[in-house]
């Protein structure tokens, strides 16, 4: 039997919404576990959690490692900031750090700590990838199980890689993007005939006066149907908004289906030496503590 330090926590919530569950094991080096017992116990938590981030602390930071019940996922936002916000508010010394390095597959993140001053963590999203989308106002209705009405015909449709490759779509109201129930099977048919890892829709409609736009995203690529709140997605739908002229000061996005208490996500936009780049934050909740036994 394997033991390892584990928690439960939900992003993107500070308790009223209901967040997005995510596994978190924290380990002292990247040997201490095998692919084969990731890939594992992301498989034993499917239905409990949307994917479970792996930690392991660096000279500078920390590297995480990502999987779903059906694969190691390239990029996790939500997971992302479910591990790192307890892990920095749970140690005093990192705590007093305002920045940190994150090293996932895409490449070298940075944290920002803004725990004191606004109970949450900020990542560095990866730099954004545009990609040619083929499928037709019509195809992607009929992949989302929707009228083509119910498409913001005059909103370009993109695909963006913000860490995940994300079909981005216009939806005309929020009661379009709320009534979306597309079937998960021929959903994750039509993500993987496009090699797209995410599907979000948007409303610029939305039920909260302090949010800009309503999102959700779906994510049947990875064995469940719909992520109710995301980092890499909404970085993707940040970096689109940038592309297409639409970026506001700072954005503030309402997700889920929940009307009335949707999940909230953070944007911030900031410069570098070679390109704007979107950041995405909030906080998050421990819902469970103790030690994760593998057995066999």
């Amino acid at each position: 039997m394997q033991k390892f330090s584990f928690k439960k926590i939900d992003a993107f919530t500070g308790g009223q919404a209901t967040g997005n569950p995510a596994g978190c094991v924290y380990l002292q080096h990247e040997q201490d576990i095998t692919v084969a017992a990731m890939q594992r116990i992301a498989w034993e938590l499917k239905g409990f959690v949307s994917e479970v981030a792996f930690l392991f602390p660096v000279a500078d930071g920390v590297r995480l490692k990502y999987y779903s019940s059906e694969c190691e996922v390239e990029f996790c936002g939500h997971a992302s900031i479910a591990a790192l916000y307890d892990w920095i508010r749970s140690n005093e010394t990192l705590r007093r750090q305002k920045e940190l390095s994150l090293y996932v597959n895409a490449g070298k993140l940075t944290v920002f700590n803004h725990i004191d001053d606004e109970d949450a963590v900020y990542v560095m999203a990866p730099e954004p990838q545009f990609l040619a989308c083929g499928w037709s106002a019509d195809e992607i209705a009929g992949a989302l199980a929707i009228d083509p009405s119910a498409l913001a015909v005059a909103a370009p449709v993109q695909i963006v890689n913000a860490g995940l490759r994300t079909l981005i779509v216009s939806l005309a109201s929020l009661d379009a993007c709320l009534g979306l129930k597309p079937p998960q099977e021929a959903l994750r048919q039509f993500c993987l005939s496009g090699d797209v890892d995410i599907v979000l829709v948007y409303s610029p409609e939305t039920y909260l006066q302090s949010s800009q736009y309503r999102t959700r995203v779906f994510a049947p690529k990875f064995g469940y149907l719909e992520d109710t709140a995301t980092g890499s997605g909404n970085s993707a739908f940040g970096y689109y908004l940038i592309q297409n002229g639409r970026w506001t000061s700072n954005v503030t996005i309402e997700q889920g289906p929940s009307k009335m208490v949707p999940n909230i996500v953070k944007l911030r936009k900031i410069h570098t030496a070679t390109a704007d780049r979107i950041l995405f934050g909030g906080s998050a909740l421990t819902r469970i503590c103790g030690d994760y036994c593998l057995h066999g």
